[in-house]
């Protein structure tokens, strides 16, 4: 029985924010007898404003004051044993609070949620057994550091759509068998989710939740999820959840003023009160918020196997709403590192991944380095500063050169991943292609040109759904993705590039072996604004293992471009990569032929190759001993 379980030292430990599981006492808990069957319900629930609580739901007709709940300890503790099987059954909590209020609440730890409209909590048993096969995934899978990571962010109902109305969506299972016959095509890694926790407003995205702990129906039952997660795992792909630990949405019925008090948000309005996006901040500097996020993070881990966590909003848990000039929030960095060691307690091959857009120093360093603690920290400044760039005219970009070389000045400073998210493709920002300047051959060819640039920068990678497609309208949450438009010549073959890009960042060492080493990347020519042309070249574990890579950001065209070379006359260049190929909608400037090393000294190089560059275009070559002729 767990109201034997809850005593003064076990509300020490939750009050401090030492309780890790405290979703096993809190919430609605099934109790069987001992042939399995259902045999009651046993209801805990912590409000310490209330005067005293009720239970309304199906089991008694949503009628008040049938069923009110015992208090069992003087710090806010309400218990319920109730007989009978109530599986399936909606509920919600009636709290009378000491000033007079009456509020109607969900379940902050109910495992089930009603699909919205309707805002009651659901019995649900998460603890029933489920037969996980990913056991090979969950013994072999490795640390990221040093392995190609691309990752592909999705938002489970506009993915795939079965039709257009409200609910028209695909089940967990139903999307992941989907999902892993697309992706086997592609070099994705992981899959990550935008949240699944239940919220009551599809247009939030997911961003402001009200049941932590309840995996939304939308898309199926919790078992549902578990099975989407393991054949994703069987398949070979991660699961990272966008988790969101900062801020609540402010609906009556949820976590907000639960009690009549601000429970689990900071006691101070301007702390609380987030008006950019209408929601309230929590205190993560509070015991009793801490117990229930970071029960929220293990649960994940541990009933539903996520592989890793992107933590929203980073710069706001730093900072108070996200303003260094109101000082750092210490309640809030003090939460993140003992998160940090808790995960990687848990298991250290976790992804910790910070959406922090701040310049706040070590956020991607160990605890024990006085950091942080995140393992990787989107880097914003290269999505803005690239973006801007490929926004720009041709013509005006040799006076925004720095715009792309600048990220190699800090990079080193974090272990930064680079993003191009769902936030780049809504509220009017456009799509990628239709960021692009000029017509519509320009605007692929630079599209093209942006996604070989991310693709061969160091750094893991993010991209939203249907950047592949290279789709002219932004993203919309209402509908699926516009699939329709791969009948076009056009979107098919840059969809077809994508698929090619993508694997060849896989496929290759020296585009991800060395991300976060100094040895793994090296300026060839950095400064040519006037032609607006990069080259660079990327480093495997093994040097000799590298790969060139020259853009050309401008329309012009090069019959002979002389570059510096890594390697010597004993080897020679071949192209594994020319974003111009008539195949990807491109005029085919290719290098064809074998590109032999020549000792030319250029670029502060001992030895040079001559090639051919195309317009708006990435290349990459590869070094490989030179054939001897007989």
């Amino acid at each position: 029985m767990i109201r034997n379980n809850i005593d003064d030292n076990f509300l020490y430990y939750f009050k401090k924010g030492d309780c890790l599981d405290s979703y096993m006492t809190f919430g609605a808990h099934l109790v069987k007898n001992e042939y399995g069957d259902n045999i009651a319900c046993e209801f805990v629930l912590y409000a310490p404003n209330a005067l005293y609580v009720e239970i309304i739901g199906e089991f008694n007709g949503f009628t008040e004051g049938v069923t009110r709940m015992e208090k069992i300890h003087d710090d806010g503790v309400f218990y319920l044993w109730l007989n009978g099987n109530y599986e399936g059954n909606k509920y919600k909590y009636v709290i009378i609070t000491k000033g007079g209020q009456k509020l109607y609440k969900a379940d902050p730890y109910a495992f089930g949620s009603a699909l919205r409209p309707i805002q009651d909590s659901v019995i649900y048993n998460v603890f029933y057994p489920y037969e996980w096969n990913d056991q090979e995934w969950q013994k072999n899978h490795t640390k990221t550091y040093d392995k190609p990571t691309l990752i592909y962010e999705m938002h489970l109902g506009s993915w795939k759509r079965k039709g257009e109305g409200d609910n028209d969506f695909y089940n967990y299972v139903e999307i992941a068998n989907m999902l892993c016959d697309y992706l086997k095509d592609f070099g994705y890694t992981h899959v990550e989710i935008m949240p699944v926790y239940e919220h009551p407003l599809d247009a939030s995205w997911g961003y402001q939740g009200t049941g932590y702990y309840a995996i939304t129906p939308r898309y199926g039952t919790p078992h549902d999820f578990m099975k989407f997660v393991d054949i994703l795992h069987q398949h070979g792909y991660g699961v990272i959840l966008d988790w969101v630990p900062g801020h609540i949405c402010k609906d009556a019925f949820g976590l907000y003023m639960f009690d009549g008090t601000p429970l689990y948000e900071y006691p101070n309005e301007q702390d609380r009160e987030n008006p950019e996006w209408g929601t309230a901040n929590l205190d993560l500097g509070k015991g009793i918020t801490r117990s229930f996020l970071y029960s929220n993070a293990l649960y994940f881990m541990k009933y539903f196997h996520v592989d890793g966590f992107r933590v929203d909003a980073v710069s706001n848990l730093i900072y108070y709403l996200g303003n260094c000039n109101r000082g750092t929030n210490i309640g809030a960095c003090e939460f993140i590192k003992t998160l940090s060691n808790l995960l990687f307690k848990e298991d250290d091959r976790v992804l910790l991944i910070a959406e922090d857009s701040s310049a706040f120093p070590n956020v991607t360093k160990p605890t024990s380095d006085d950091g942080l603690g995140f393992n990787y920290k989107w880097d914003m400044g290269w999505m803005n500063d690239t973006l801007k760039y490929f926004k720009l005219d041709p013509v005006y970009r040799k006076y925004h050169h720095n715009q792309l070389t600048f990220s190699m000045m800090y990079f080193y400073n974090e272990q930064f991943m680079l993003p191009l998210s769902h936030d780049e493709v809504v509220h009017m920002k456009g799509s990628l292609l239709n960021k692009m300047p000029g017509d519509q051959w320009k605007q692929f060819a630079s599209y093209r040109a942006l996604m070989g640039y991310m693709m061969t920068h160091p750094g893991k990678k993010l991209l939203f759904m249907g950047n592949e497609l290279a789709s002219y309208d932004e993203w919309h949450y209402e509908s699926e993705l516009p699939w329709f438009i791969l009948k076009y010549p056009t979107h098919d073959a840059a969809w077809r590039f994508m698929k090619e890009l993508t694997k060849l960042y896989k496929a290759e060492p020296a585009l991800w072996e060395r991300d976060y080493q100094f040895d793994g990347f090296k300026w060839i020519d950095a400064n040519n604004g006037d032609q607006s042309m990069f080259i660079f070249a990327r480093f495997a574990k093994n040097p000799k293992d590298h790969i060139l890579v020259v853009m050309n950001l401008t329309p012009n065209t090069y019959d002979e471009y002389r570059i510096g070379c890594v390697a010597n006359y004993n080897y020679e260049y071949v192209e594994i990569m020319n974003t111009d190929r008539d195949i990807y909608g491109g005029s085919n400037m290719i290098n064809a032929d074998a590109i032999k090393v020549e000792k030319k000294p250029y670029h502060n190089q001992k030895y040079s190759i001559n090639i051919k560059v195309g317009p708006l275009s990435v290349l990459m070559f590869k070094a490989r001993p030179k054939k001897k002729t007989k």
